[in-house]
Order: structure tokens, then C-alpha cells, then sequence
């Protein structure tokens, strides 16, 4: 009898024959996954394929080939070697890391800044290199390359770089006529006395080599005192004298090089330094380990002092590239202004008469219409608001919260220290809320290098609600018709209102 193969099994048991038949049908093999080679080319139909020319595209190209692939090697692709990742902090001590080109200065970190935040104002933007803990800060060049910057830092002492508004960056050009004193200005050989006005024009030129000299504070690291000693600075760099007055130059002992240094403002100086005054400075070298022995920290008597020896280290150092980095921001306003000495040369002009305009003379009659004018502009704004404030309730005076020079409930100090970061140049002004007076607000605002703070009082008048600065002679709906009309009044202010403190979120 036939067996059929695939029911039965035999087996070979010594010399006997053995046959077993299972009892449960066999049930079909498992198959299991297993890894396949694929060959670099594939054959069909006689024809060779290569499998870089596969029908589905590869979508990480980048890991076809591991060891040479730029995410283990930690580097940029090819397309992108060319930019850099750079960390930015704004006043708020938020922060925001951007993509830019390795070569990319700081005023085009500034405007790539500005256009993002799409902001219209782009004049006074500025980059700030910090060190928190040693109190220092400085305002970077237009010219200079952030990278390049970063590259001087040392892994010891932390370092940041600050997006904010400075308005005195180039303010010795705005006031070239009385800037720096001229009794410490003069020419190399000290033969003649120089003019500010030239003192600043030979920096920023091939011109002469003229020098500064004075008296400020300085204290050695090993000292445990602060000396006041005569120093005098040049092209080549800064000298102190080992005797006063100098007759020769060989009394003279280099202090620092100005190639390889940069100038700093010190913040807190007395009470991370000890300084004598609040006014100091320092001098850093730009490879340092950023080490307090490295630093040599100077103190001015005046905070008018520290700011004429900034800018002289600074027009000594670059001075003809920081004249065309001012030129570059000048030159695309559509009508630039000539610069006047002061405030006081606009005239008075009426054009009441249908001949034109004519100039008043008469300081009476100019301040009556002073007078006038402000009036009729009160009583447009206050036709405009009359709707809305002929009952007793209380006014609501939120719409200025979305300005950006109102900053809420800043305190004094921290009022103080903004003005002071963004520039101690007359006009400039911040509106916050008081902490002493209820329902009022402050005015803090930069005259002669100075912040003065002026309270702005809640006024009912008639059963409406108003805000004053005069003690009800002027009366407002709110502050930001208030802040609208010192903008163009300066009214019982020393100076009007014409530099917003304003601090731009990243």
C-alpha cells in the first residue's frame, strides 16, 4: 500500500523502518523578518539601476553617509557655514538668539532687530557688551563684527550683549562746539590751544595729532587707595605723568594701548570698587581673562568728566570710521536738520497776516502768542474729549499704556538707571505711575546730564476729571495728551519732551 509523503514521516531507527503518521495536520512555517542586504545596484529586466536613482526621494540626504554627516561632526552645513547663531538680551533681561552672517556688524544686528519687531523707528538702536558681575558696559561700534566681539570673551567671567536705545553715541557731533573743554585740549607740541570744535575734526581726519590732559582718580590692583594723577591722551595710547606739569616727555609713562584696548563705564563703582564718586570708568584689554587685576578702573569728579574721556578714548581709537558710521545714519533722512547751538535760536514767527509770515522780535509779544497758541491747541483737544467727559465718573487713562515710553510702575532708581543706560542727553523722558501718590503719575525727565521727576496730579474741575503739571494753569484729558503737548511746549519743564525712553521686546 502507497503512503502519501507529505502524511507520513519515516525514520531510521538502527535496521528497522519506523513509520509515524502526526496526529495534528502541520500547520504552515512562520516566517520572520529578516535583514536584507540591498547591493548598491539593482537589476530588472537586464537593466542596472543605481539607487541614488530611486523613485521615493531621500529626505534626510544628510544621513546617507554618517560619518562624514554634519550632525555628528557638530557643524553647519555647507549652505549655512557662512552664518552664526549669536544670544541678544533686551532691557527686560529677555533674550532671543537670531541667525546672522559671520561678518555682520552691529548696526546690521540692530536693523535686522528692528525690522523683525516691525518697529518704525530705527535711529538710536545700539548693541551693549555687559559684564553684570564686574559692573562694566560699552557701546559697541557700528563697524565692529559681533563675532568677532564674542570671540574676545573669556569662560571665567559671564558677558552679554544688550539690544537698547542710546541717544548720546553721537552726541559729540550734535554739540562739537562746546563739548570738550578747551582748557585740556591742545595740539602734540602744546604750542596752542585748540577749539573743540577742531579737537573733534582732527580726530575724525588725518589731521594733526592733537592730545587731551587732566586729573582723575585711579587706584593700582595691590593699592588699597585712590590717587589722583595727571594723565594725558594720545594717538599712541594713554600716559601718566610722574610729574606735574609736564615739561618733558620723557616724565611721561605709558598706561595703556589703545590698540588693543576698549573703554568702558562702570556701573556701581563704588560699591563694587570703592571709588570715590559715582563717575567711574575702565580700561580693558581686549584679550584679557577679564580678571580685576586686568582692569584699570579710573573715576571722574563729574559725570560730564567721565563722558568727555568715553568719547576721546573713542576718537582716539577709530575716530575717522566713527565719523562714517555717523555719515551712513545721516545721509538717508529725506531732510536732515543743521544742527543748531541751542534751542533758544528758533524765532517766533506770525502768520496771522495775508503778506506771509514775519518774525516777532518783541519777546512779549512773542511769548503771548506762545500763550495764544497753546491755548487754541487746548481747546481743540479738549472739544475733541468733551463728549466723552461731561459726567463726574472717573476718567479712564489707559490709552496711554500702549505707548512705549510709559513703562507702568518703574520705580525712581530703576528710572533713573534706564535714562541713564539710554543716555544722559537733554529731552529725553519716561512717564510712569507714582509709587508715594495715589492716582498719579511721574515724569522723569534728563536735563543737563541730570534726571528730574515731576508729579503729575489728578485735577476735578466742574466735576471733570483732568491731569496737571502747573498746579491746574494747564490742564489735560490724559497723559497722552499731556505728553503731546510738552513734546512741542516745554511750558514750566526745563526742556521739552524729545527723546522717548523706550524699551523694544524681543
Amino acid at each position: 500500500m502507497m503512503k502519501n509523503s507529505s502524511d507520513e514521516e519515516e525514520v531510521s531507527l538502527g535496521c528497522s523502518t519506523l513509520t509515524l503518521t502526526p496526529l495534528v495536520p502541520e500547520s504552515p512555517p512562520v516566517r520572520r523578518s529578516q535583514p536584507i542586504l540591498i547591493t548598491t545596484n539593482r537589476k530588472k529586466g537586464g537593466e542596472f539601476l543605481s539607487s541614488s536613482h530611486s523613485p521615493i526621494p531621500n529626505p534626510f540626504p544628510e544621513l546617507c553617509n554618517l560619518p562624514n554627516s554634519s550632525l555628528l561632526n557638530g557643524s553647519l552645513s555647507s549652505e549655512s557655514s557662512d552664518k552664526c547663531v549669536i544670544k541678544l538680551y533686551g532691557e527686560d533681561n529677555s533674550f532671543k538668539t537670531i541667525l546672522v552672517a559671520r561678518q555682520a556688524t552691529a548696526r546690521e544686528v540692530c536693523h535686522l532687530l528692528v525690522q523683525s519687531a516691525h518697529y518704525s523707528d530705527e535711529e538710536n538702536w545700539v548693541l551693549l557688551e555687559l559684564y553684570p558681575t564686574l559692573g562694566l558696559e560699552r557701546c559697541l561700534e557700528d563697524h565692529e563684527i559681533v563675532l568677532e566681539v564674542q570671540n574676545t570673551w573669556s569662560e571665567k567671567v559671564k558677558a552679554r550683549l544688550m539690544f537698547s536705545k542710546n541717544y548720546d553715541k553721537y552726541e559729540f557731533f550734535h554739540k562739537q562746539w562746546c563739548f570738550f573743554e578747551n582748557a585740556m585740549i591742545s595740539d602734540s607740541e602744546d604750542s596752542k590751544k585748540m577749539t573743540s570744535t577742531r579737537f573733534i575734526q582732527e580726530l575724525t581726519s588725518y589731521g594733526e595729532s592733537p592730545q587731551i590732559k587732566g586729573f582723575f582718580y585711579f587706584k593700582g590692583y595691590f593699592k588699597t587707595s585712590w590717587k589722583k594723577m595727571f594723565f594725558t591722551l594720545q594717538r599712541s595710547g594713554l600716559y601718566r605723568s610722574i610729574k606735574h606739569p609736564v615739561t618733558d616727555h620723557r616724565h611721561l609713562k605709558e598706561f595703556a594701548n589703545l590698540n588693543v584696548s576698549n573703554v568702558y563705564k562702570v556701573v556701581d563703582g563704588c560699591k563694587l570698587y570703592g571709588a570715590p564718586t559715582d563717575f567711574s570708568f575702565c580700561i580693558k584689554p581686549t584679550k584679557s581673562q577679564c580678571q580685576v587685576k586686568d582692569l584699570k578702573i579710573m573715576c571722574a569728579e563729574t559725570e560730564e568728566m567721565r563722558k568727555m574721556w568715553i568719547c576721546a578714548f573713542r576718537l582716539f581709537k577709530c575716530g575717522r570710521q566713527i565719523k562714517l558710521n555717523y555719515n551712513a545714519i545721516s545721509e538717508p533722512k529725506l531732510a536732515p536738520r543743521t544742527p543748531s547751538k541751542t534751542e533758544n535760536s528758533l524765532v517766533a514767527m506770525d502768520f496771522s497776516g495775508k503778506a506771509g509770515g514775519r518774525i516777532i522780535e518783541n519777546p512779549t509779544e512773542a511769548q503771548n502768542a506762545e500763550q495764544e497758541e497753546g491755548q487754541a491747541w487746548r481747546k481743540r483737544e479738549a472739544f475733541r474729549f468733551s463728549q466723552s467727559n461731561m459726567n463726574s465718573e472717573p476718567q479712564d487713562f489707559s490709552v496711554h499704556e500702549t505707548h512705549p515710553w510709559f513703562h507702568g510702575g518703574l520705580t525712581r532708581n530703576e528710572a533713573e538707571r534706564l535714562i541713564e543706560k539710554q543716555g544722559l542727553v537733554d529731552g529725553v523722558f519716561l512717564m510712569r505711575r507714582s509709587h508715594r501718590h495715589e492716582k498719579c503719575f511721574v515724569l522723569s525727565l534728563c536735563h543737563e546730564l541730570k534726571v528730574k521727576h515731576f508729579i503729575v496730579d489728578p485735577l476735578l474741575v466742574d466735576g471733570k476729571k483732568y491731569l496737571t503739571l502747573d498746579s491746574g494753569k494747564t490742564r489735560f484729558i490724559d497723559v497722552l495728551q499731556l505728553v503731546e503737548f510738552y513734546q512741542i511746549n516745554k511750558g514750566t519743564l526745563p526742556v521739552c519732551l524729545t527723546r522717548p525712553c523706550i524699551c523694544l521686546p524681543l
